[in-house]
């Protein structure tokens, strides 16, 4: 399935594999990081087998990035549709997205994975403030990169924040690892008839509204010619898989 990218030899590692992607960014959702009925924002263990995961990943040589949300902790449109303020409501969620960014760190470096938190918002104190180019010799070095704050400003989803540092970071591929395998026409929680995309374009998804992700990051993506392979990150092992290039999930391109 991954072959149908058409990868150049420029835009690959120096494996001969030919899905094998030189450079990424991995999206997780917030809510991806605690357990299902849980009262807990954040669980250890499921935090540590997200980074074991991409450790093994890593020795591919591949350089990636990964953006988290904060959703575990906070929703800013939620809490604006009860009365607070948007773009105040926004910035407490990108605030959020540090908390989950700083326990992925620890994670990483645990496996023995070099990791740095670069933030949209400047918090010297805690994680170092976003600069592109810094954020790419980074990348080159073998260090993880894993960009907290969302972009820094309010009315721009995670989801968006990884479309654009995949654009800035010249990476070949967003992976979002999601709560489903794939990307369907109708929520398969509620339609057991819904049927699952081996490939779908980026003008389906926004003229069919599938709720993948917003309409912003599609139209990033697209315009810069950057797939995004939806993956179901609950199955064990299914970060490795992906982030190695396997047949999974959908490709949307």
């Amino acid at each position: 399935m991954l072959e149908s990218l058409s990868l150049n030899s420029s835009m690959t590692s120096p494996s001969s594999d030919p899905r094998q992607f030189r450079r990424a960014i991995l999206k997780l959702s917030g809510e991806a990081l605690r357990e299902v009925g849980s009262r807990d924002n954040i669980s250890p263990e499921i935090v540590d087998r997200i980074a074991s995961e991409i450790s093994v990943a890593l020795k591919s040589g591949l350089q990636l990035g990964v953006v988290v949300g904060g959703g575990n902790f906070w929703r800013g449109a939620a809490a604006s549709a009860r009365g607070m303020d948007r773009a105040t409501a926004d910035y407490v969620g990108m605030l959020a997205t540090v908390m989950n960014a700083l326990a992925l760190q620890s994670a990483l470096e645990d496996e023995g994975v070099p990791c740095v938190v670069m933030s949209a918002i400047e918090m010297q104190n805690v994680a170092e403030t976003f600069i592109r180019r810094r954020a790419e010799r980074y990348l080159e070095e073998g260090k993880v990169v894993v960009f907290a704050a969302g972009t820094g400003c309010p009315f721009f989803s995670t989801d968006t924040t990884a479309a654009l540092r995949a654009s800035e970071m010249s990476a070949q591929v967003i992976f979002k690892a999601t709560m489903v395998d794939g990307v369907y026409d109708s929520d398969p929680k509620k339609n057991p008839d819904a049927k699952r995309y081996e490939t779908v374009s980026f003008q389906e998804c926004i003229s069919s509204q599938l709720k993948v992700m917003d309409t912003t990051a599609f139209s990033l993506c697209m315009d810069n010619h950057i797939p995004i392979i939806v993956f179901d990150l609950e199955k064990p092992g299914n970060i490795t898989t992906a982030l190695l290039g396997g047949d999974i999930g959908t490709v949307v391109q």
